[in-house]
Parts: structure tokens; C-alpha cells; sequence
């Protein structure tokens, strides 16, 4: 069983400490749901699992599927099987999503095995087809440029999408539920909860609302604040939450509210 686990994990950015020892492990077939106020750090941890640059990892370990993640750059991340659904997906005009989707899939295949040429264009065709009928999506869509003049839920869709195509071990979805109506919401979380029950994806969702957990169940949620995970519990954390709001936590862990 795949498993992303975080051992005592400090991040800073500017050398300003912004995580301050978290630990959590995600394994494959469960969904975690890491709540919490802005500032807390939730996506601070997202882009420190990713690979990102700008953020240091100054103590702590990360171990996947057996690995060291620390020890690999942001691309041997990807291809161990971690993917990271933006909050604001990037457009690449000129790029349809079905030529992107063709060449990370292939990028991947490559370095499993430097003697693969890749997936063919048909074989291609048939996987992508395959996996937007599993998604319920239009054909065309990936005849579109990747994001370019896509509505908000539409880029959420072709994260799910992505997903689907790469078939990473752990999802992490950072905030996907950001700037999405009611009907976005929906479609976006079936396609999450599909991808977890046909491919035994783990998932992290990484939200600040309770609304994106009535359509993605977590098995497990987190709250995280002031850089640590306060609190754990299931499903019902999450409704509590959304009905007290984050002041009774504060008050319990003697947390001065952020900012």
C-alpha cells in the first residue's frame, strides 16, 4: 500500500517559519481533509511536498511509497506518483490539453524506462477518450488550449483530468473548491471521488470550507493552525467546524487568532 508520510516537518520561507513540525500520513484508498484558518499554512505544506523552490525544508522527513521525497527534485516527484492540483491553474495558450496530457504521460514513460517510445497517438486517443467518458466530459474539451478562456470550474475539471490521465498513488487538491459555484463544486468532487474509488488514489483536499466535504467524504480531517495539525477526527470534525467556526479551537490550543 502506497504511503505519503510527514515526520516532523518544519518549512520556511525568508527564513520565517511557517510549518512548524507536522506530522500525517495518507495512505492510498483514503481522503484527508487538512482544514483551516488563512496563514495557517495549508498550502505551504502543498508546496513543500511538490518540490517548490521558494520553500525551505529546514527539519523533518517526508517518506513515499519508501522513498525519501526531500531527496528528489519536483519532476522525479511527479513521476513517483505525487501530483499537486493547483488553486490557480496556469493557462498554456497554443497547448491543447490532449497534447499535454500525451506528452507528460510520455515524459513519465520515459524515465521508467528510457527504451520506451512512448504511448502512440491512437493508443493515446483511446486512453484520453476513456478517461473523459469515466469523467463524464465532452470529447472536445481536449481539443481546447490548456486553461485559456476556461472557466474556473472548467480548469478544476482538467485538474481532475490530469489526475485521471497520470494516475499519480496521492493527489493533493489545494484548495479546489476556490472560486467555484455550487454546480462546479459538484461536478469537480464526483470526479474526485471517482478517481478514488476506481484507481485507489489517496487524496489530500486541502480546503478552508466544510461545503467542498459534502460531496468528497473524508475519512480523516486535520486542522491545521499557527503551522501545526491542532486537531484530528473524522467527518464530523469537519461538520463541527462549520458550525462553531475556528474560535473554539483557538481558545483551546491557547492560539491568538491569525491573521
Amino acid at each position: 500500500m502506497t504511503a505519503l508520510e510527514i515526520r516532523n516537518l518544519h518549512v520556511a520561507i525568508n527564513d520565517q517559519e511557517i510549518l512548524k513540525g507536522i506530522d500525517l500520513l495518507v495512505r492510498s484508498g483514503e481522503i484527508h481533509a487538512l482544514m483551516g484558518p488563512n496563514g495557517s499554512g495549508k498550502s505551504t505544506l502543498a508546496y513543500a511536498l511538490a518540490g517548490h523552490p521558494a520553500y525551505d525544508v529546514t527539519a523533518g522527513q517526508v517518506i513515499f511509497d519508501g522513498k525519501d521525497l526531500l531527496e528528489l527534485g519536483p519532476d522525479e516527484r511527479s513521476r513517483a506518483g505525487l501530483f499537486l492540483a493547483f488553486q490557480y491553474p496556469v493557462s498554456v495558450p497554443g497547448v491543447t490539453v490532449a497534447n499535454f496530457l500525451r506528452q507528460a504521460l510520455n515524459a513519465r514513460r520515459r524515465a521508467e524506462g528510457p527504451e520506451d517510445k512512448g504511448i502512440s497517438i491512437p493508443a493515446f486517443r483511446r486512453l484520453l477518450k476513456e478517461k473523459m467518458d469515466m469523467l463524464d466530459m465532452d470529447h472536445k474539451f481536449a481539443g481546447r488550449y490548456v486553461n485559456e478562456g476556461f472557466s474556473g470550474g472548467e480548469k478544476k475539471r482538467n485538474e481532475i483530468l490530469q489526475m485521471a490521465t497520470l494516475e499519480p498513488r496521492i493527489a493533493i487538491m489545494d484548495e479546489t473548491d476556490s472560486g467555484l459555484d455550487i454546480d462546479a463544486l459538484r461536478i469537480v468532487a464526483e470526479g474526485a471521488n471517482t478517481l478514488k474509488e476506481q484507481l485507489g488514489m489517496g487524496v489530500l483536499v486541502i480546503t478552508h470550507y466544510q461545503r467542498i466535504l459534502n460531496y468528497i467524504k473524508p475519512d480523516y480531517v486535520h486542522v491545521m493552525m499557527g503551522g501545526r495539525i491542532v486537531e484530528n477526527g473524522g467527518a464530523e470534525l469537519a461538520l463541527e467546524l462549520e458550525e462553531k467556526g475556528y474560535d473554539w479551537l483557538r481558545e483551546k490550543h491557547g492560539l491568538i487568532a491569525e491573521a
